[in-house]
């Protein structure tokens, strides 16, 4: 597994008010799906609905579906392979790589604190050599 993370999700009771509230501190962002993505340096930073974040990432319970670190890598088989590694080192999967709604691959790992990580491989988020990644403009592409 690269030394990095692509996306920071954090898990919102309402969509509409998190983005306004980044977009009050200046950040600009672009909602696709009832999901909103706002370019930060290298990586993302994404606002999602808890319950669905929960539920993506195969876990339920108080505080489930807070946020989620997620690294996005270059292949469905290196997908396959990051969570086989974080099984060795001690992960717990907690949703087993799969097909996605947005026409990727991806699963999830808890690392043994808890904490949730999404490893995916997404066509539409071109990562540069050293792993940077942008967020396309989505409005080019509807």
């Amino acid at each position: 597994m690269e030394q990095r993370i692509s996306l920071i999700t954090l898990g919102v009771a309402d969509v509409a008010r998190a983005k306004a509230f980044y977009e009050q501190l200046g950040w600009q962002g672009q909602e696709v799906e009832e999901t909103v993505f706002f370019q930060a340096g290298g990586l993302a930073l994404v606002l999602w609905g808890r319950d669905k974040l929960a539920a993506d990432a195969g876990i339920e319970g108080p505080g489930s579906g807070a946020m989620t670190l997620a690294q996005n890598v270059r292949s469905r088989a290196e997908v396959d392979e990051v969570i086989a590694t974080a099984i060795k080192a001690g992960g717990e999967v907690t949703t087993p790589a799969r097909e996605t709604f947005y026409g990727g691959y991806a699963g999830y790992f808890a690392d043994p604190d808890g904490h949730l990580w999404e490893i995916a491989w997404n066509p539409g988020f071109t990562l540069a050599e050293d792993g940077t990644l942008t967020v396309p403009n989505f409005s080019a592409t509807n």
